[in-house]
């Protein structure tokens, strides 16, 4: 799920001023992820088995904002295909403002921002039917270099924070869930969000074989819960084996990869038999991947600002640490 490219004057790749880049970009990024699906590797997984570097979403050095929707995919996927050792990444000319380099004969990875542009002809019509003009979405390609690939930059971007340790209690979770106010209720032996009633159902913690799994269970079900009309409101219209469905179970393991990921939690497949449908879908239109993790990015710091909240509470005294 990377494309690489040399470097320009300013380390960026642009659409000409007015005009979309190449129309495959699209088909490009979904044809990477399908041929991972179809090997078996799943993108938002894939990169920690083996990766070198910790936990967490990929940021920019220099503003510290953390890349969102298919930029994540993109960048774990430099990740564990190039072994770095950091999340950190920024443009060429970043890289000298903050008095390093980028070392040269390295190459970077593009990454895309959604914009839209104007047709001239559009602008045209609209202004003889006295109308809005529609915009037509493009992506820009824009190519970033790892920390990894520089010299010379500040000592704080080399280093990582160790990964939590697999245990049975992860604490930045349990104030997570907890702040969230979800109605989550224990028992049984299935996991499931039931939309109409707007509720959570987990088996209890010790039921898991891996207790692990009970926060990626609940991250995943809490996914869902986001789509509610109250919150987010995405289409929870699908029956199970349709098109929305797997759209919407594909928006659910994302925000739970992008969520567990930030929390110190190994992401895993919580749901392998939909990989087919979401395969059908990824097939039929080479924008769903991009909409799915975009969709999830807002779930996942919907999600977070609570873990966040919890924090700031906790160091106030508000509630217990």
């Amino acid at each position: 799920m990377r494309r690489t490219g040399k470097r320009g004057a300013r380390g960026e790749v642009l659409a000409k001023s007015g005009e979309p880049p190449r129309a495959s970009l699209y088909t490009e990024i979904t044809d990477r992820i399908i041929a991972d699906l179809e090997r078996g590797c799943v993108p938002w997984v894939k990169p920690w088995g083996r990766a070198k570097a910790s936990l967490g979403l990929p940021k920019n050095a220099v503003t510290g904002r953390s890349y969102s929707g298919i930029n994540i995919l993109i960048l774990w996927g430099a990740v564990i295909e190039r072994g770095y050792a950091g999340q950190y990444w920024l443009t060429f000319r970043q890289a000298l403002w903050l008095g390093g380099n980028v070392r040269k004969g390295e190459h970077g990875t593009t990454i895309v921002h959604a914009d839209r542009f104007i047709p001239k002809d559009e602008k045209e019509r609209a202004r003889e039917e006295e109308a809005e003009p529609r915009a037509v979405p493009f992506l820009k390609r824009f190519t970033i270099f790892n920390v990894a690939q520089c010299d010379g930059l500040p000592e704080h971007l080399y280093g990582q924070p160790e990964p939590l340790p697999e245990r049975a209690i992860i604490p930045q979770a349990e104030a997570l869930i907890r702040a969230s106010g979800a109605d989550i209720r224990i028992g049984g032996d299935r996991a499931f969000y039931m939309p109409v009633r707007d509720f959570i159902q987990l088996p209890p913690q010790p039921a898991f074989l891996d207790q692990i799994n009970y926060y990626r269970t609940a991250l995943h079900e809490l996914g869902h819960w986001t789509g509610h009309p109250t919150r987010l409101a995405r289409d929870f219209s699908g029956s199970f084996g349709t098109k929305a469905y797997a759209r919407e179970e594909l928006v659910a393991e994302l925000t739970a990869a992008f969520t567990c990921s930030t929390l110190g939690i190994e992401p895993t497949v919580r749901h392998a038999d939909y990989i087919a449908s979401w395969l059908s879908v990824l097939r039929e239109d080479n924008r769903a991947i991009f909409r799915a993790a975009s969709l999830a990015s807002k779930a996942a710091n919907f999600l977070l600002a609570f873990g966040a909240d919890a924090a700031d509470a906790a160091d106030s005294g508000e509630i217990a640490a």
